[in-house]
Parts: C-alpha cells; sequence; structure tokens
C-alpha cells in the first residue's frame, strides 16, 4: 500500500511477504526467502527478487531477458534519479508495502519511475500513474507544495526536465500566487484601516516560499508571474527578500578594509555574481513600479562587490538617475574597492550625476517639442535639489585624502550654474578640501577656487571667506569687493531693480535668431530671473534678520526704541527690494515672528569643519 501526505492512499493488488530492508552491503528482503538478484544502485547493493520487479518494471526486465545468462543474478543501474534513497521506496512500491507520497519525495518517484519503466503496460496503476496523480490533485494546487516538490528538482538528472516536473510547478505557483493577488483585493479592503505591518502580513505571505529556490528555478517563477500577470509591486517584493535571503555576508570583510586586498573569488562569490545579474533583469521595467532606492543602492554596492557585468552596473545607475533627487547622502556613500583609490567611490557617482543630467535634458527638450512655454517645467526643481545633494557629498568625500584634486573638480564642474542658487555648500566642500590637502600648490588652488561665485555666497559665508588664510589672495579680494558692492546697493536700493531692468533688456529676442535660438535664449533668461529672485530673497531674509538684531541691541541699550540706528535700520526695512504688496507681507511677518520677549530667534551661524 502506497499512501499520500493527505492521508488517501492507493491500494496495490497481489501483496508479497512483508519484506525486510536493511542498510547493509546486500539487503535481504525477505527473511524466509533467498534473494536471487542483486541489484546495486550508487555503490549501494539491493538483495532482491526477481519476480515482483520484472512485474512491475520495463527496464528491469529488459535487463534480465537480455542478460547472456537467463540465470543472471547482479544489475547495476547508472545515474538513477534520487539515488538508493528513491530506489529503496520503488522497491517498497513493487512489494506493495505501505509509505508515503509526499512533496519532497514526490518528483524523485516520478522520474524513478520514468526510468524503470513502470507503466500501465506492465501493471494497471503503476508508479507512473500514481505519482502523476499526485501531482495532479495535490502538488499543483498548493504553492507551498509546488515549491517544495521544486526545490527537490535540483539534485535531479535531466529526465526531471523530460517528463516535465519543474515546468508543471513553475506554472503552478505562478497561476496559484495570481489566484492569491485577486483574494489580496479583498485583504487590501479589510486591512486599509489597520497598520503596514498587519496590511503586509497579511497580502503576498508566498513571497517568503520563493525564497528557498534555485535561481534559476525563481528565474522562472518571476517570468511566468510575469506572464500571467501578477502586480509588479509583488514582484519587486519577491525580489527584495530573495536578494535578502541569497546575498547575505557576501563581501562584507572587502568592506573598509584598510588593506584594500580582495580575497580569491571562490565559488560562493560566482553564486552571488550570478545572482545579482539575474535579479536585476527580473526587476521590472514598468513606470509604474518603483523599486526602492534603498534595494537599487543594495544591488549596486553588492554589484561592484562580486564584479558584475558592466551592463548590470550601468543598468542600476541608470535607474538611480531616474530619481536620484530622492537620494539620501547615506546611499552616495559607495565604499570604493579598488587599491590605491579614495575611500568612497566617486567614479559611480559621477556616472549617475551625468544620466541624471542627460534625463534633464531629454526632459526639457521633450517639453520643448510639446511647444510648452517651459515656465513650469518642473525639471528644475529637481536639478537644485541635486545640486544641494552633490554640495553636501562633496563636503563628506572632501576629507579624504586620497582624493585627487582631478575627480573633486570633475564633480564640481558637472553641474551647471544654474542648479546653485547659492554657494555656500560648494564653498564649504573646497574649504575642507584645502584643510585636508595643505599640499596644493597655488596653482592647484586658484584652480579649485574659481568654481566659487563670490556673488552667490551668503553673507555669513562672504564674511568667513574674507578670513580664511586657506583660500587665495585674489579670491579673498573678490569677496571683499563684491561685499562693499553689495552693501552699497542695497544702501541705494537699486540692486533688484537694476538687476531685473538689466535681465528683461537682455533677454529680448534679436531678430538675426532662429524661432528655435530665441526659444532656447528666452528660457535660459527666465531661468536666469528666478535664480536672481530666489538669491534677492536670500538677501532680503538677511537684511531683516540684521534689522532684528540691531533694533533689539538699541533697545535693550538705550530702553528708547527711537534712536539713530533704530531709524536707520527702519529705513533699510523700507528699501523698495521687491516692490509691491509681497515685500509688505514678508517684512509684516517676520516682525511677527518674535517671541513673547521680543526676540527673534538666532540664525544658525556658518562654520566650515
Amino acid at each position: 500500500m502506497v499512501s499520500i501526505s493527505d492521508n488517501a492512499s492507493f491500494s496495490s493488488s497481489n501483496r508479497s511477504p512483508a519484506p525486510k530492508f536493511a542498510n547493509s552491503f546486500t539487503t535481504r528482503i525477505f527473511s524466509d526467502v533467498a534473494g536471487d538478484i542483486t541489484i546495486t544502485v550508487d555503490g549501494e547493493s539491493f538483495l532482491l527478487h526477481k519476480f515482483p520487479l520484472v512485474s512491475r518494471s520495463g527496464k528491469i526486465g529488459k535487463m534480465v531477458a537480455d542478460g547472456k545468462d537467463s540465470n543472471i543474478s547482479k544489475l547495476e543501474l547508472l545515474n538513477f534519479p534520487g539515488g538508493p534513497q528513491t530506489f529503496e521506496l520503488a522497491m517498497k512500491f513493487c512489494y506493495g508495502m505501505n509509505f508515503e507520497i509526499t512533496a519532497a519525495n514526490v518528483a524523485p518517484l516520478r522520474c524513478a519511475a520514468e526510468y524503470l519503466e513502470m507503466t500501465e503496460d506492465y501493471r494497471e496503476e503503476n508508479l507512473v500513474a500514481r505519482t502523476e496523480v499526485y501531482l495532479n490533485e495535490v502538488v499543483v494546487l498548493s504553492i507551498e507544495k509546488s515549491v517544495e516538490a521544486l526545490c527537490s528538482c535540483e539534485t535531479l538528472p535531466p529526465i526531471a526536465e523530460e517528463v516535465g516536473i519543474p515546468n508543471r510547478c513553475v506554472e503552478a505557483i505562478a497561476m496559484n500566487a495570481c489566484k492569491e493577488q485577486l483574494v489580496s483585493g479583498l485583504s487590501r479592503l479589510e486591512c486599509d484601516g489597520e497598520s503596514t505591518e498587519l496590511k503586509s502580513g497579511c497580502l503576498d505571505w508566498w513571497i517568503e516560499d520563493l525564497s528557498v529556490l534555485r535561481i534559476d528555478y525563481y528565474q522562472k517563477v518571476i517570468r511566468a508571474m510575469e506572464r500571467i500577470g501578477v502586480r509588479p509591486d509583488s514582484i519587486v517584493e519577491s525580489l527584495m527578500h530573495y536578494a535578502q535571503a541569497s546575498l547575505k555576508g557576501i563581501g562584507k570583510c572587502q568592506i573598509w578594509n584598510p588593506a584594500r586586498m580582495k580575497p580569491n573569488p571562490g565559488m560562493a562569490e560566482n553564486d552571488q555574481k550570478t545572482i545579482v545579474e539575474i535579479l536585476l533583469n527580473l526587476l521590472p521595467t514598468e513606470k509604474s513600479s518603483s523599486v526602492p532606492l534603498s534595494f537599487l543602492f543594495g544591488m549596486l554596492r553588492m554589484a561592484i562587490m562580486v564584479e558584475a557585468t558592466i551592463a548590470c552596473r550601468l543598468e542600476l545607475e541608470r535607474r538611480i538617475a531616474f530619481r536620484l533627487e530622492m537620494v539620501s547622502l547615506d546611499d552616495l556613500l559607495i565604499p570604493s574597492l579598488r587599491t590605491g583609490d579614495s575611500l568612497f567611490d566617486v567614479d559611480t557617482v559621477h556616472r549617475i550625476l551625468v544620466n541624471f543630467l542627460q534625463r534633464i535634458e531629454d526632459e526639457e527638450n521633450e517639453e520643448r517639442e510639446n511647444e510648452s512655454d517651459g515656465l513650469g517645467y518642473l525639471g528644475h526643481d529637481s536639478l537644485l535639489k541635486v545640486g544641494r545633494l552633490i554640495d553636501t557629498y562633496l563636503a563628506e568625500i572632501a576629507p579624504d585624502p586620497y582624493l585627487s584634486l582631478q575627480k573633486f573638480i570633475a564633480m564640481i564642474e558637472i553641474l551647471p550654474d544654474y542648479a546653485r542658487v547659492i554657494d555656500d555648500g560648494i564653498y564649504r566642500a573646497i574649504d575642507i578640501y584645502l584643510k585636508a590637502h595643505p599640499m596644493l600648490s597655488d596653482h592647484e588652488c586658484k584652480k579649485l577656487c574659481k568654481f566659487i561665485d563670490c556673488q552667490k555666497l551668503s553673507q555669513e559665508a562672504s564674511n568667513h571667506a574674507a578670513q580664511n588664510e586657506r583660500l587665495p589672495v585674489q579670491m579673498a579680494v573678490r569677496v571683499l569687493y563684491f561685499e562693499q558692492l553689495r552693501l552699497k546697493n542695497a544702501l541705494c536700493g537699486s540692486s533688484g531693480d537694476g538687476f531685473l531692468s538689466q535681465k528683461i533688456s537682455s533677454g529680448v529676442p534679436s531678430a538675426a535668431m532662429s524661432p528655435r535660438d530665441n526659444y532656447a535664449s528666452l528660457r535660459r533668461e527666465n531661468r536666469e530671473l528666478k535664480l536672481e529672485i530666489s538669491r534677492m530673497r536670500v538677501r532680503l531674509s538677511e537684511l531683516e534678520k540684521e534689522q532684528m538684531i540691531m533694533k533689539r541691541g538699541m533697545m535693550d541699550k538705550s530702553g528708547n526704541g527711537k534712536t539713530f540706528l533704530t531709524s536707520l535700520s527702519k529705513g533699510i526695512g523700507r528699501m523698495a527690494i521687491f516692490s509691491g504688496p509681497a515685500g509688505g507681507k514678508r517684512q509684516k511677518s517676520g516682525r511677527k515672528s518674535r517671541g513673547p520677549d521680543g526676540k527673534t530667534g538666532r540664525s544658525r551661524r556658518y562654520s566650515v569643519s
């Protein structure tokens, strides 16, 4: 009798006396009847009887019949599916012994039955039919059992593919996952008012089951899911879980290793490389599926460590660049594993930035083709965010003594001028680099400092730069000059109007220019005007802060608000940098920002480490 895991059973006719199995060199089946044939499987011998075997196995019957001697007593089965353990179960079936068919042994048994030719041609309800019934009625109806059966196929010879067990399991997993997706629609509604943890727990429970599959079978499952129509978000979640389960701990000894030495690549690392490349190819390409940036950066770090293909790394960099404005500083701090290189992988970040700028340019060209006026161009906001991010990144990597001047400058000059409203961030990064690299020549210092626009420095940064001994003398002179010019314009109240009139007059299209050139010129002038307005708002905020500080100081000293300096501060506050109601509202809100004690919040001090 053969039973299956759900307590159903298959009965066999013509039961023989109970055989006895033992783990010895020759296994005696009957204790009272001597065996007449010895079958060797993978070095282990079984002492059996010809009649029950020949009556069910076509292969053994042919081997006995083809023997030169009709009394052949020894046979050897090469490359037997499942090894001696599966052969023992098949022999139990031939002798009518009880054993259980489970999801773990049904695939080896099905292959063994195919190998031994245990078909209906020799006996009804033979092993081939019994295993097929279990596969069709039990395994393919459950994701868990299908995964278990598919895992058992990993050690089987190619006969498993010929029988078609892996493909059936793959299709069953994908189909059942699609059914679960339909059911999860109701679960999602029920979990709407509950926590995210509970919601994720009641959806896509099968994701964890797939992480035990070998990567080639896992790839087939994901492709089948995409073909059937499983949600891309569920596929992404499964890919993330599989990566966390399969890529654990790889290359940890290589990160921040002072010796910068890589161990000899072994089989495990080669497997990791294959997994990384396959997982990347399985990532959905639909824009509606949002792959978490943390996962993309984790895969990028892993791809660098296992030396994945160039195409693999470039694809990850392209995906990251598409959403670079949402990246955090910690994500960009990718360790460099090359000997003698800087501590951080600056080249990778540089390539990501190139891809981002290309994306901005493509979006701008697309907008131009759609004949948009360009005034609401959203790419500029993304560019400003990335500009602030890169300035912070440069300040973080600047103390690295191994960072070459060439790479540092390449990271600075790749961004266009309009990516920065003010140059405080780039000034801070350059100052830190000069402090960490005191051996730079005067020529190199001048070459580096030329990227700082003194007109785009805030009051605090200008004050710091004027007293900074690490800067070239010409730089300090330029800072002082523009500070005096700024103060003069502020006192005369002509800075804003003069600049605006100049920009507006220079933005008039020329008759000699083509329509496309006119459009590009207007876009450029519009962008410069918006940047200048942002800078003037910063200046106005600084003047308001100085006004409040001066006023509070005079009131504390004399107790009388109508002193000369107070009148002067009021006069500065009335300067027409922004004419119209906008300026008045800003000043009013500045006065209301005082606390109950009449004091305003103190501005953050500008510091350079």
